[in-house]
């Protein structure tokens, strides 16, 4: 079992920055596969960024690529993701997830085994 808890949300202004972290507990942490996905009011759960285990390849959405960077730190077993030039539309609650998901399948939420709450993240115009 893996325990995700994420932190770092709240109430930025439209081209402001936020990071968001999210903490993990149980299994060892370093060997999984770390994804973030955000769902909007009455949409569904889309994926944002993930990182795999040596932090050396990353992936993003079409949506985020040039603005959110995700990271991680696997002695502190933390993941990161640093959101810059915030848009209205990335104003979503953010869940930090962790599983295996094969090669080519990092953005399928169903992939992921473990996820956290959720952190809050709304972007003002």
């Amino acid at each position: 079992q893996v325990q995700l808890v994420e932190s770092g949300g709240g109430l930025v202004q439209a081209g402001g920055s936020l990071r968001l972290s999210c903490a993990a507990s149980g299994r060892t942490f370093s060997y999984y596969i770390m994804g973030w996905f955000r769902q909007a009011p009455g949409k569904d759960r889309e994926f944002v960024a993930a990182i795999v285990w040596s932090g050396t390849n990353t992936y993003y959405a079409d949506s985020v690529k040039g603005r959110f960077t995700i990271s991680r730190d696997n002695a502190k077993n933390t993941v990161y993701l640093q959101m810059n030039s915030l848009k209205p539309e990335d104003t979503a609650v953010y869940y930090c997830a962790a599983g295996y998901p094969a090669s080519g399948t990092y953005y399928t939420k169903s992939e992921y085994a473990y996820w956290g709450q959720g952190t809050q993240v709304t972007v003002s115009s």
